[in-house]
């Protein structure tokens, strides 16, 4: 993600993949890139942490697999461990590699960033959709 990319022109920084203002996603366990409840994203957000997710065991396992363990707490970072059922700001490329082994976890539209679309087809994360 290149600076100055996001917001797109005349754009809100903070829209969802729907055209809407973003919803928070998460305040337990507070996620976010920067730790807002949002999956709000900046130039410093080189993973683009921007959908919102809710995770599943069978999720978790495939994270752990590809060599990113959410599940454990990381207790000097404040990471608390995720739980099936909880709720994540995941970065676009790990949900996209997770459609496509078939074990996505559900989305929250309305708390996607807009710029999840540069690697998820709105279409796949619609297909995935969890009501708000």
């Amino acid at each position: 993600m290149g600076p100055g990319r996001w917001p797109p022109k005349g754009q809100p920084s903070s829209t969802n993949v729907l055209g809407s203002p973003l919803l928070p996603c998460s305040v337990a366990p507070l996620t976010g890139f920067y730790r807002d409840g949002c999956c709000n994203t900046g130039i410093e957000d080189r993973g683009l942490h921007t959908v919102c997710v809710q995770v599943t065991a069978e999720f978790l396992a495939f994270s752990r697999s590809c060599g990113n363990d959410l599940s454990t707490p990381v207790p000097q970072y404040g990471f608390p461990g995720l739980r099936p059922g909880d709720r994540w700001c995941l970065c676009a490329a790990r949900w996209e590699q997770a459609r496509q082994a078939g074990v996505a976890p559900r989305v929250l539209l309305e708390a996607t960033h807009v710029a999840a679309l540069e690697i998820c087809a709105l279409d796949d994360l619609k297909a995935h959709a969890l009501e708000a």
